[in-house]
Formats: C-alpha cells, sequence, structure tokens
C-alpha cells in the first residue's frame, strides 16, 4: 500500500465519505456542508444543513440522500439541488441520527447515538432505523451500542453495522423486505472502535477508528490483516476511485463540534490498496 497523501485540508469535521461518479462527497459536519471533491482535489460545496449533516447515499435514480443528525430527519437532495424532507425520524431515533447505508432498491439504513455524546450523557442503547424508498421508516433492530457506520454485501444479503460504543462489527441477514435477522458477533475489536466502515472484494471490512491514529482491515472473526498510521484520527473511509482501490479516509483531531470549528484539522486524506471495494456503500 502507499502512504495516506492529503486530498483535502482545512475541514472542520468531514464525515459520511461516498464515491460517485469521479467524485467522493462528504459531510463537513461541524461545518454544515455536504461537499464533493475530485481526485485533484477540486471541491464544490453542494449544500447546507442546519441540522449537521452526517450518513450519505444515493438512491437507484441518483438523488442524494442525506442524515440530518440533530433533527433526527433524513433530507433528500433532487439533481437540480434542492433539499426536501425525505424521512421523520423523530419518533424512532433515540438521539441525534448519524450514519447511514442505501440499498439497491434505495431503502436506508439509519443509526443514532442512543444519549447525549457531547452533552455528557449516560449511556443507553439505540435502534436502527429502516426507510423506505418511499420515506416510510421502521425499526428493524434494537439494543445496539451507538449503531455507527454500515455496509451491505455484494450480494445485498447481509448488513455489518459497527456498534461504536461496544467496540464491534454486528452482522444481519437481509430479507426480502429490507427485515433483519440472524442478529450475530462479526468481529470483536481490540484497542480500537469501529465508526465508519467499507467492504472490500476478499471480504475485509476497513474499520475507521476514532482511538488508536489508525484505520484498520478487518476480517471476519476479527483479525486484522493491515493497518494505516494516520496523525489525526480516523472517523470514516470508503472505497473508491476508478478501480475502487483508493481508500479516502476522513480524519479530524477532534469530534467536538467546537474545537473541530475552531481549529479545522480535519482533512480527507486517501492511498491505494491492493483489494478493490465491493458491495454498498
Amino acid at each position: 500500500m502507499s502512504e495516506p497523501q492529503t486530498l483535502l485540508s482545512e475541514l472542520a469535521f468531514p464525515e459520511g465519505p461516498r464515491y460517485r461518479d469521479g467524485r467522493l462527497y462528504f459531510s463537513d459536519m461541524h461545518s454544515k456542508e455536504v461537499v464533493a471533491v475530485d481526485l485533484e482535489g477540486r471541491r464544490e460545496t453542494l449544500c447546507r444543513v442546519e441540522g449537521d449533516p452526517s450518513g450519505l447515499g444515493f438512491m437507484p435514480d441518483g438523488r442524494m440522500l442525506i442524515v440530518s443528525m440533530v433533527d433526527r430527519r433524513v433530507l433528500r437532495r433532487s439533481v437540480d439541488g434542492q433539499l426536501v424532507e425525505h424521512a421523520d425520524l423523530a419518533e424512532l431515533a433515540e438521539c441525534h441520527c448519524n450514519d447511514m447505508v442505501v440499498d439497491a432498491h434505495g431503502r436506508a439504513y439509519v443509526g443514532n447515538f442512543g444519549y447525549d455524546l457531547h452533552g455528557g450523557g449516560e449511556h443507553r442503547k439505540a435502534s436502527l432505523i429502516l426507510v423506505e424508498a418511499d420515506g416510510a421508516p421502521r425499526v428493524v433492530a434494537d439494543g445496539l451500542s451507538f449503531p455507527n457506520g454500515s455496509a451491505i454485501t455484494d450480494d445485498g444479503r447481509t448488513l455489518i453495522v459497527g456498534e461504536t460504543m461496544a467496540a464491534r462489527l454486528t452482522a444481519f441477514d437481509i430479507g426480502d423486505d429490507g427485515s433483519l435477522s440472524g442478529r450475530r458477533l462479526w468481529a470483536q475489536l481490540q484497542g480500537a472502535v469501529p465508526d465508519g466502515i467499507c467492504l472490500d472484494a476478499k471480504g475485509g471490512i476497513w474499520v475507521a477508528s476514532p482511538i488508536g491514529h489508525a484505520v484498520l482491515r478487518v476480517l471476519e472473526g476479527g483479525e486484522v490483516t493491515d493497518r494505516v498510521a494516520i496523525d489525526n484520527e480516523a472517523f470514516a473511509c470508503m472505497l473508491g476511485g476508478p478501480e475502487r482501490r483508493h481508500l479516502f479516509i476522513c480524519t479530524a483531531a477532534t469530534s467536538n463540534p467546537a474545537e473541530a470549528v475552531a481549529s479545522r484539522s480535519g482533512r480527507i486524506e486517501v492511498l491505494e490498496v491492493d483489494v478493490p471495494g465491493a458491495g454498498l456503500p
């Protein structure tokens, strides 16, 4: 593998990276912006989300879905740039919504904090919410410890979600209607916690860990095959580029909202890896 190089810097807190049509899309969460950048480092601010943008995804027709964290909504951005409410999750999400993966049918799986992380709230378990393509939401799993980054296998039959506060990756079988069953441990992590994740073509999962200054490639069962050291902390990752061999990493010195805005230490870093990406996102 190559060494990480900075593609874009002076961000507040980049999260939710997704690669599509030659550009990386991500949320600069604490700047309240959704941004796109190409491999030459040319950036475009696509929209502002006053409720703090987080997870991103695309419906089959190319419309973007954006998690609005604080007000617990999923927004939909049309091809002409207009933002509308796609789903209201306020009655189902226990606290701020966070990461999301959108499947091939346009259904979105959305996690949430479960408790007021930055306000010093007491830890509580949280639900994983499925938003149908028409915007109808329902809970498909509960009792998760900060459900965060998620990925779906190539065949569309398995979802893996990172439980950040339990330091583990948890797998589910996906039913024809999007329901989840067969909950099981995919990997228990040691000395790391999962935030954003992405799959590769040999069954590995790249895990961005907000502790340890590294991203890890993990196999089912917990074996770590690769570790990439990062100066900042790593909060999300995505395999993209022309052959899906570019590993994009969202990094920052802190996740504290006020400190992140003040320091603007956030970066998009990128390196090339041997095994290309697979599945979703």
